[in-house]
């Protein structure tokens, strides 16, 4: 990290926050504000918490801005992980005895629809001094100050990575600390990276496509189990913005289970679905045959292979013999993660503007 260029910052923006005591205090308290909600929710009282309650828990959280309608992302994140256990797991994460690295792997593997900025979000709130908030500004003020090494997607960002990258901002906090600032918590270095390290270059280079996304015959059992996960859950989160509403991990027929649908309701005449199965590790065969059995169900209209462009081609040979898959389609998984990172940002910009009232 360029410490020389990190201090160059700070200064600009103490000086900043020295001119405009009016933001200092409103920043200052609105993190107050957070840290005390959110430290109030005791291990005990997230496992007691009303389903009214999460809605309140998770709408606060800067993540869920890309959610226009929040009690939609809600109730299907109970859907997909059952309210208690939905509670145990979060308590784990939040208030867990064993070390960070164990609790993250553990949330990032078992809390589905439950990504690395919601994790960091909470984490930072409940405990300020010891864990950050990680999200794609983290990622391009740390890429700023010439940190290496940086996760770019989420199957990147283990609990060995997030512990690393908490250290590097308890750095920050430092070197914020010797220059004067009074809040050197890293939800401080949060604000921090958000008002001074959003340089215009790094900004416009984080969506174009990145070379780090490892062919899927490279990837670890661990890695290939994350990717796995994380394209299946945007896909769901294409389709959810796209309208549809879509699933993970749904029986669409007799022994067809597939990891993501999109499905939309025709006025009176019925339901169209539309399957994705993503294939990382595993046998090409069993995907075949699980989108074959899909294509039982009447109401599906299309299904998807989603994988890289090696298992693709290794997917188009074995289907181009089976009748019935001759329509199917295909999507390289590193465009699924550009369009998802494309939407996002849309969606992100769109709900800050509030043009729809919760609620309504």
């Amino acid at each position: 990290m360029d410490i020389t260029l990190l201090q160059k910052h700070i200064k600009n923006f103490l000086n900043y926050l020295n001119n405009e005591p009016g933001k200092l205090n409103t920043d200052q308290e609105d993190r107050n504000q957070r840290i005390a909600y959110y430290q109030s929710w005791t291990k005990d009282k997230i496992l007691k918490m009303s389903q009214d309650d999460l809605l309140e828990y998770m709408s606060k959280l800067y993540a869920m801005l890309i959610w226009g309608n929040k009690q939609y992302f809600v109730d299907k994140l109970i859907d997909d992980n059952g309210f208690e256990e939905l509670k145990k797991k979060l308590a784990d994460l939040i208030w867990g005895k064993d070390p960070i690295e164990k609790r993250w792997d553990r949330a990032m593997k078992g809390i589905k629809g439950f990504g690395p900025a919601m994790q960091s979000e909470l984490l930072c709130y409940v405990h300020p001094h010891d864990h950050m908030l990680w999200n794609r500004r983290a990622y391009v003020g740390f890429s700023y100050l010439g940190v290496s090494g940086l996760p770019k997607y989420n199957y990147q960002i283990t609990g060995k990575k997030y512990k690393e990258l908490s250290d590097i901002a308890r750095t920050i906090a430092d070197e914020m600390g010797k220059l004067g600032a009074r809040d050197t918590s890293l939800l401080s270095v949060d604000y921090f990276i958000w008002e001074e390290l959003q340089v215009e270059e790094n900004l416009s280079q984080i969506f174009k496509k990145a070379n780090e996304v490892k062919p899927v015959e490279k990837l670890s059992k661990e890695e290939s189990g994350f990717v796995h996960n994380e394209i299946r859950d945007y896909l769901r989160d294409i389709g959810q913005w796209l309208g549809f509403n879509a699933s993970i991990e749904k029986k669409v027929a007799d022994g067809s289970k597939v990891d993501t649908v999109w499905e939309s309701t025709i006025g009176n005449m019925g339901r169209v679905l539309y399957v994705y199965e993503v294939q990382t590790k595993g046998s090409v065969d069993s995907l075949i045959l699980n989108l074959l059995k899909a294509k039982n169900n009447p109401a599906v209209q299309g299904v998807v292979a989603v994988s890289d462009k090696e298992q693709i081609e290794k997917i188009k040979k074995h289907a181009s013999d089976v009748p019935g898959l001759k329509d199917m389609k295909f999507w390289d998984y590193e465009e699924v993660i550009q369009v998802h990172e494309s939407l996002e940002f849309v969606n992100t910009s769109i709900n800050k503007l509030n043009l729809v009232p919760e609620g309504f």
